[in-house]
């Protein structure tokens, strides 16, 4: 029996309702990227099940809910999981700060590319607002890989409650 992949789109849609989520001013800039980092972990952990199409279908969600660009996260979120899809053996194997930093890495990508984008289209932006996602991923990612792994092992053992 294959492991459902319900939690995975689910943990999808409640990381763009995190995003989402209205917070006071003076913290908005630093509202983690929670469906970026939600798609590293789950095309890094699962590479069969969660890949490119699934970083795009992921990235048309996220541009429809944040009323940019159609397809500007889609590019960006496809191109992430791309990389972690030919890195993902190796990275694997990193240990928890080393696996930050390139989760850190990979996010400067995804935040450059959508700064390419709104430059081409003259929206480009350098304040806090772009660069403090980055930021504050680095701080939640290890809360957030723990406990997806909590899920992913839940799910990997076929427990009964998630059939």
């Amino acid at each position: 029996m294959k492991t459902p992949l319900w939690p995975v789109w689910l943990v999808m849609l409640l990381a763009l309702a995190a995003e989402l989520l209205p917070l006071p001013l003076a913290v908005q800039p630093l509202r983690p990227a929670w469906t970026t980092m939600a798609v590293i972990y789950w095309a890094l952990m699962w590479p069969g099940r969660f890949g490119v199409w699934s970083a795009l279908l992921v990235g048309l969600f996220v541009d429809v809910a944040h009323g940019s660009l159609l397809g500007q996260h889609a590019l960006s979120l496809s191109l992430v999981a791309y990389l972690i899809l030919k890195l993902h053996l190796q990275m694997r194997v990193f240990p928890l700060w080393q696996l930050t930093l390139s989760v850190i890495a990979l996010m400067f990508l995804e935040v450059f590319v959508l700064l390419w984008i709104d430059g081409a289209t003259g929206r480009a932006e350098f304040g806090p607002g772009r660069w403090g996602p980055v930021l504050a991923a680095s701080l939640f990612w290890p809360v957030m890989m723990a406990g997806m792994d909590r899920l992913r092992e839940r799910l990997e053992r076929r427990d009964s409650s998630f059939s």
